[in-house]
Parts: C-alpha cells; structure tokens; sequence
C-alpha cells in the first residue's frame, strides 16, 4: 500500500481491474509541465510563509527540474498504480529528494492541484487555438482582397438568390472566426483564476498566500470561494462550446467547398496536397480534408454534450466523475487545433474558376430584385413591381431565356411601365457594384473591409 497516496485508511489492495479503470494517467499525463510548474510556485509560497524551510525548497525546486528532464527524455515512464500524473511526479520527486518531497504536499489536494493544472493547460491551448484563428483569418483576407471583383451566385435555400463577389462571401467567414476568437478570448478571461490553496474544498489551516501563487501562476486572481474553486467546471464548458461554435463554422464551409468543387459546380480547385483519390475511380479527385474537417464537428460537438451531462447532476464539491472532463476537451481541442491547421494551409492554394463562377452568377434570374429596384426608382410600388418581375421571371423560363433578353414586346405586354433600357441594364456587375454600403458586395467596400482587417491584424 505504500504507493497509495492514500493507502493509510485501507487494509486491502485495489482490485487490479479498478487500478486500471480508475487511472487517468493515459489522459492528464500531458499536464506534467503544469503539474510542476503548479508545484514550483507552491512551494515558493509555502517557503515564504514559513510553512516549508529554504533548504527544502531547494531541494524541491531542484528535484523537479530533474522530474521534468526525466519526462521529457522518455525516461520516467508513468504508472497507472499512482492513478494520475499528479501521484506520478509526487512519488518520483521523494523517490529522489525523501522526506522533503512529502512535504509538497502540505496545504495542497489533489482537488485544487487538478483544477489548477487543467486551467494551466487549458489556458495555453487555447492561447494557441487563438493563434490559429487569426492565421486563418489572415489567410482568408488576402484571399478576400485578391478576389474582390469576382463575381459568382449568391444563395438562399441554395437557390441562387443575387450575384455576390467571392471576397464577400470569403469575409463571412473571416466575421463568424472573429467571434470565434471573441469568444475564445472571453472564457479564457474567467478561466484565469486559481483554485490552488483551496485544498480539499474548505481551505486550509495554515497561513498561506494565495494571492502570491495566483501570481506566480499568471492568474489574475485566487478563485473567491474555495467550494466553487474545487468543483468549477464551467470554464470547460464554455471552452468546449466555443470549440463547438467554431467546428461548425469550419463545417459550413468545408461543405461550401465541397459543393464548390464538385463537377457540378465547378467553382473552385483545392490543391492535391489536401486531396485524395480512389482505389477504384482513377479521375477521382475528393476534398477529403473539407469532408474531415465537417465529420470533426461532430466529435467536437460530442465533447460538449459529454461535460454538460458529466455535470449536470453533480454535488459539491469534487466527484471521481470530473475525471472524464478532461478527455472531452483534450480531444476536442487536437481536433479543432488540427482543423484550423488544415484550412489555414489548404486555403492559400484554392484556385477560382472565375468564368464558371461568373457563368453561374448569371443565371438563375440572379439580377431579378435589380430590376424589381429599377422600377421602384420609376416610381412603381415595390408591391407591384415585386409582381411585374415576378411575371417576367415566368416568361422567361417559358421561352428559355434570361431578364437581360426579354424583347421589347415582352416588356410592353407583361408591364407598359417595364422597359426595354431597364432589362438591357441588367449585368451582375453593375448589380453587385451598385450593393456599395457598409457590409455589401461591392468591390469597393470588399476592399475596405480587407484594409481594415489586415489594420487591425498588424495593430
């Protein structure tokens, strides 16, 4: 029982299917950093309070440098005996420095260890997704302002609805990823707070400084309460939602790109790098990675179900079953971090295929609510002229052709109000540049939006 942190209560051995199924080595080993980082500051707090001697902190402070250098040359290898990376630094640490390593632990539980090392990590990561995020926006700006001027179908319904610029559509997306990174940001700003010193879950009896190890841990502040601080797992909740948010605005486009690509469409091109072929149809070119991205939504999304339903039912403060938050939000964020990378590397290679796009932006009586304006500006009710072009539209597709190659006659007959010069004046051009106002599909104001994005991205 020697190795049980907690053996001294028990008089029979784990059954050793428990040990395994109990551990969470496999899963928070990837803390270990954290988990000595946590143990370097409170240690430096416990020795400036008086609670541990200068030489036991030297030997501490020196006895996990060797711990770190041990797990990252691959030679400390973890057990699932010690449960969990906690047990597993801690035993190793007094295996090399004695009784001082026991003495690591004074003032400290697993319970505020675990909660701190998860807000260490978690924080870090999502620091790097962040990163990601505005790579990906970047991208997408450059690739916004290089195709500010071409025009392809805007949809509703997936219908073709009024022509748009390509950049418009791209900047779409470089808004959702800006609330992404908002809402990243947000939630890192309540996760940064430690639950270190709150012990078990009541505090502790000695004199400790918790603001002096929030300090050394970069946390804007101890966590206030010590119930909340052991038992908080709302900062992984909103973490695996914004993850959740962002994985489904990667998937809306990964279909916008899968669609794009197809034969049928034609739009775009994506580079073979991250394409693939078929064992059986040898002009297969897939968009697997778009399809990839799109199927990690899911999992991503799963993630959240799974802490939501973990917590749901929970007392204070701490339960075993806060064991599985770590394995949803570790996955979720490989995932979400290995999506943004794939989009972020793929994006800069998309080739438009300008003349489809053009082609398709054409048709579909795209131009239709342009020429419902035109009459409203001759003075025609919106209402009728709503119903004018309406009629039109039904002739067209009688007789096959387009509004801008309705005759004369046509017009007379189905509106005297309807004119020839009007339908004449009908391009998708001059339709999406007359949409020049803040936030339309003009060139022009794709262009400012570009300038501003790439302003704020060097500011």
């Amino acid at each position: 029982m020697s190795d049980k942190p907690w053996g001294g209560r028990f008089e029979a051995p784990t059954d050793a299917f428990v040990e395994a199924f109990n551990a969470s080595t496999h899963v928070d080993a990837r803390m270990y950093a954290e988990d000595i980082a946590g143990s370097r500051a409170h240690a430096t707090m416990l020795t400036a309070q008086g609670i541990l001697s200068e030489d036991d902190l030297k030997l501490i402070l020196d006895g996990l440098n060797q711990v770190e250098q041990e797990i990252e040359s691959g030679e400390l290898e973890f057990t699932i005996a010690l449960e969990d990376v906690h047990m597993n630094i801690e035993k190793r640490l007094t295996d090399i420095i004695g009784d001082a390593g026991k003495r690591l632990h004074t003032a400290r539980s697993r319970n505020d260890q675990v909660g701190t090392d998860t807000r260490l990590y978690l924080r870090k990561r999502t620091d790097d997704l962040m990163v990601r995020i505005k790579h990906l926006q970047g991208v997408l700006v450059k690739l916004a302002d290089e195709h500010a001027e071409t025009v392809m179908p805007g949809f509703t319904h997936l219908q073709t609805a009024q022509p748009v610029t390509l950049g418009h559509h791209l900047l779409a997306y470089v808004e959702m990823f800006s609330r992404d990174y908002a809402r990243f940001s947000d939630a890192r700003t309540r996760m940064n707070q430690c639950p270190l010193g709150s012990a078990a879950l009541a505090g502790t009896t000695f004199p400790i400084n918790r603001e002096q190890t929030a300090e050394l841990l970069g946390f804007d502040a101890p966590c206030a309460n010590s119930l909340d601080a052991v038992s908080d797992r709302d900062f992984i909740m909103e973490l695996l939602s914004a993850a959740s948010i962002c994985s489904i605005h990667l998937s809306r486009f990964s279909e916008e790109l899968i669609l794009w690509m197809s034969a049928q469409f034609g739009f775009i091109d994506l580079p073979d790098a991250f394409c693939t072929g078929s064992s059986i149809m040898p002009q297969k070119k897939n968009p697997d990675m778009p399809e990839l991205v799109r199927g990690k939504a899911g999992r991503i999304v799963g993630a959240l179900m799974s802490i939501l339903m973990t917590m749901k039912s929970l007392p204070l403060a701490y339960n075993k079953d806060m064991q599985e938050d770590k394995e949803a939000i570790f996955d979720a964020y490989d995932n979400l971090e290995g999506c943004l990378r794939v989009f972020g590397d793929m994006l800069p290679g998309l080739k438009a295929n300008i003349a489809n796009m053009h082609k398709a932006a054409g048709s579909g009586f795209s131009t239709a609510t342009d020429l419902a304006d035109a009459l409203v500006r001759a003075g025609v009710p919106f209402r009728d002229a709503h119903e004018i072009v309406g009629k039109s539209v039904a002739h067209c597709i009688k007789e096959n052709i387009e509004l801008h190659e309705m005759p004369h006659a046509a017009c007379q007959a189905i509106d005297l109000r309807l004119t020839l010069d009007m339908v004449k004046a009908l391009s998708v051009e001059t339709c999406v540049a007359a949409r020049n106002h803040t936030g339309g599909t003009a060139p022009e104001q794709v262009r400012l939006q570009c300038a501003k994005w790439i302003k704020q991205f060097n500011d």
